[in-house]
């Protein structure tokens, strides 16, 4: 009988027979649960980096507030919650109050987004389901450098190009047929000079749009094709395919697009500053109707202000617009969990 034994076995009696083999083992495997002390002195630096850039941001956000809190406080101990629903801006009287520029910055901001969530998913959606190879590239990098151009630049085109465009083929036209209606007809009243409200939204909605389409694009093209073309395979339309498939999968981008465009809309400055018309008084609830806004009312005064009510007016409203946004991202939370949540319970 031969002692030699199968061919199977014999590298693992070899490995176990021989020292120097089974060292080498050893030392090239280090045991399981201790890394080496290098790595952990990294892991706990990269912890402490971590959490210190967490708290430092904490930090940075309560010092802002705390700071517009204490700056804005002789108006806040003057006038308390009385100071958002009265509509006085009387610089030379010394009499403050913030509707106006309130009431402003949340139209210009709505009709903004009314706008650019229909343009930006059919902009998405035509570069994700419905564009030719060839044209993706060059029109998707088109729409990304519209985000590009600085705001001022809006600003002028808006007030110089798209200002007089809009008050003679549209609103004088509109002037003219809704002329004795007794809504529609002071919904469009104002002198047709083409600034005001529905101007600084429009403006808004184009400079926002990129920023939309670009997430909704990507958070599109995120979805898995093997579920979209299962749903073509089952006889769907393209419509079909978006509204059943794609945008359940994706809701929580699109959501979160939408928030990154309103809060966009909500802290824009120089543009809105050029067409909104700057006006202090509500004298209709006119799309035409020149008005102001928070940050229009913040870029043309605060340098000019005097110590005192003046500018603790400007800097209340600042705190005012912080909070505005603070609710706008609470409420996007709240949607985003309520999303979840629901479909949780779908499954």
């Amino acid at each position: 009988m031969s002692s030699t034994l199968p061919a199977h076995e014999a590298p693992f009696d070899t490995a176990v027979r021989s020292p120097a083999a089974s060292q080498g083992r050893k030392m090239s495997v280090p045991p399981a649960g201790q890394p080496s002390r290098s790595g952990a002195w990294i892991d706990q630096v990269f912890g402490w980096a971590a959490k210190g850039a967490a708290l430092i941001t904490l930090g940075l956000l309560f010092g802002i507030l705390a700071s517009l809190v204490v700056g804005a406080w002789p108006a806040i101990e003057k006038y308390g919650l009385g100071f958002l629903t009265n509509t006085v801006w009387d610089p030379v009287n010394n009499e403050y109050g913030g509707l106006v520029m309130i009431y402003g910055t949340i139209a210009t901001s709505v009709i903004a987004l009314l706008i650019a969530v229909p343009v930006s998913f059919g902009i998405a959606l035509f570069l994700t389901e419905l564009s030719p190879a060839w044209l993706k590239r060059p029109l998707g990098t088109a729409i990304e450098l519209l985000a590009a151009v600085p705001s001022i630049v809006y600003g002028m085109w808006g007030l110089l190009v798209f200002g007089p465009i809009l008050a003679t083929y549209v609103q004088q036209p509109l002037q003219s047929l809704f002329d004795g209606v007794p809504f529609l007809g002071a919904l469009v009243s104002g002198p047709p000079v083409g600034i005001g409200i529905l101007s600084a939204g429009i403006i808004l909605a184009i400079m926002i749009i990129p920023f939309i389409a670009s997430v909704m694009r990507d958070v599109f093209e995120v979805t898995p094709p093997m579920l979209k073309e299962s749903a073509y395979a089952l006889g769907s339309t393209t419509w079909e395919v978006v509204y059943k498939v794609v945008l359940p999968y994706t809701k929580g981008g699109v959501v979160g697009g939408i928030m990154l465009g309103l809060g966009r809309a909500l802290g824009e400055t120089m543009a809105v500053t050029f067409v909104i018309g700057n006006f202090n008084q509500l004298d209709s609830l006119s799309l035409f109707q020149a008005a102001n806004s928070i940050t229009s009312a913040l870029a043309n005064e605060f340098a000019e202000a005097a110590s005192g009510l003046h500018q603790a007016a400007l800097i209340y409203l600042g705190l005012v617009l912080f909070f505005i946004t603070f609710v706008v991202l609470a409420l996007s939370k709240l949607l985003l969990a309520q999303l979840r949540k629901s479909e949780g319970a779908k499954a």
